[in-house]
């Protein structure tokens, strides 16, 4: 049964030992993101448990952080899903068979409503991330909702927010996501953007709004495939917008028309302090929220993170799929490292037909989307992608550098991307966004001697009888 709300997942996680209640008080403008890096440095992703922050200095709102994405064990059960491997077929299956919203007349998020000057955001527990740096608290798990003004087609994604105000944060929306045209094409027509922001809901909410997937699905059709029956939908007070029934907290309002203000810098999921630049801002029309709300955030900022978690393995899935099913191409693996902030660094394993298949799969990597693949490694389906070692066996052993590695000039960059300019540089500069690629085909170019370990039959008959040896205590 689906989880009816973020209160019913966090008491599935607590059920099954994967979340942690804190009851110690913490500050949430530095104390806060120390204990989610610490979380993330001191303990291995298998026992990685999701917090709930119960004592925030100053505020009677708990915050939520890791529980959708602090290890993949964790996005598992967000999914209701058995087991790890069984994410893939649930992404497969939510892509093919979207289940449609269902509006309904009310819900729990409009148990309390605030209008114009009622409204301050100041109350909620947004934390400071990247202490001495940020300038001051940022929403890092808010899912923005806009509309196509031409099409009507929804939008859902998640794009930082820094608090400006009682009533207005700035926003740093990528110059080829969705919700930035929607805000171009307004523009166009000197008209505001409608916007409404969600903080905290079901799971599946937030896996479809970190993902990448085509503009004509609507992210929450694919949610409610995720979650095996439609999300209910209620209509927002002020803007012609829908919102899920059960959010903890939604934020209403409008993006000015032609308006930029100075927003940011923010530690961001490169590791890096993402540059300040002028961005659009959102002025906040009207909030409501439910009795005794639940702030929810992501850790993000240096790898590995939530953030890089969730994006990696919602993206792995449609990228093996696009190369796998739609290219028709032999691939056997596909992992996002983390370290590259779950698409700068892409690793593929094959089983190569013919000489020239591997520069296929480079392009149709490439071809996915904008920042994929700033690092691509080929490597043959012998080498598991999920170990490190193996793959630096295969860049050492079967690339030579004159002949197997491609560099390609003047392609478009993620203007994040610290190495394409220094913090002066603002964020939209158009250098910004005019880059390179590298490409290393490390499958084997003919044919190979014996690798040097004893047989497998040997290696196998040891591993049976391994404690009869007396190695390990």
């Amino acid at each position: 049964m689906a989880y009816a709300d973020l209160r019913q997942y966090l008491a599935a996680l607590e059920e099954r030992g994967k979340l942690k209640r804190v009851k110690k008080a913490v500050d949430k403008d530095w104390e806060l993101a120390a204990v989610c890096r610490q979380l993330f440095k001191k303990i291995p992703p298998e026992k990685r448990p999701a917090l709930l922050f119960e004592n925030v200095n100053g505020f009677n709102i708990p915050v939520a952080a890791g529980v959708l994405g602090a290890s993949k064990e964790i996005y598992a059960i967000g999914l209701e899903t058995d087991s790890v491997e069984g994410i893939n077929r649930k992404w497969e299956h939510a892509l093919e068979h979207p289940i449609s919203p269902r509006m309904v007349k009310s819900g729990a998020c409009k148990e309390n409503i605030l209008y114009g000057d009622q409204v301050n955001i100041l109350k909620l527990p947004v934390p400071i991330w990247t202490v001495g740096e940020d300038p001051g608290p940022f929403f890092t798990s808010p899912y923005v909702i806009t509309k196509d003004p031409e099409s009507g087609q929804r939008n859902v994604g998640t794009y930082r927010m820094q608090v400006k105000g009682p009533n207005k944060t700035g926003f740093l929306i990528g110059a080829h996501q969705d919700a930035s045209w929607h805000i171009r094409k307004n523009n166009q027509q000197n008209k505001p953007t409608p916007v409404a922001v969600v903080i905290g809901a079901d799971p599946s909410i937030g896996y479809v709004s970190v993902s990448k997937m085509s503009e004509a699905l609507d992210e929450f059709a694919v949610a409610g495939a995720l979650r095996g029956e439609p999300v209910d939908l209620v209509p927002c007070e002020t803007v012609p917008l829908e919102v899920p029934a059960t959010a903890e907290i939604v934020l209403e309002g409008e993006i000015p028309a032609n308006a930029l203000e100075h927003e940011g810098p923010f530690g961001e999921y490169t590791g890096y302090m993402g540059p300040a630049g002028n961005e659009p801002f959102f002025n906040i029309k009207c909030m409501t929220f439910r009795n005794h709300p639940v702030y929810q955030a992501f850790i993000s900022q240096m790898p590995p993170s939530e953030s890089s978690c969730i994006r990696a393995v919602g993206r792995e899935w449609p990228l093996f799929k696009h190369l796998k099913h739609t290219l028709r191409l032999p691939v056997k693996d596909v992992r996002l490292k983390e370290a590259g902030g779950s698409g700068a660094y892409v690793v593929v394993s094959v089983h190569k037909q013919f000489t020239g298949q591997v520069r296929q799969l480079m392009y149709g990597i490439w071809s996915m989307r904008t920042g994929f693949g700033k690092f691509t490694v080929v490597v043959d389906d012998d080498i598991d992608v999920w170990d490190d070692f193996a793959i630096d066996w295969a860049l050492s052993w079967r690339v030579r550098p004159d002949r197997d590695v491609y560099i390609e000039k003047d392609v478009q960059a993620v203007g994040l991307d610290p190495s394409q300019g220094p913090p002066s540089v603002p964020q939209h500069h158009p250098s910004r966004y005019i880059g390179s690629r590298v490409a290393i085909d490390a499958t084997r170019k003919h044919e190979y001697p014996a690798v040097s370990l004893p047989p497998k039959e040997h290696l196998d008959i040891v591993a049976s009888k391994w404690k009869e040896y007396a190695i390990e205590d």
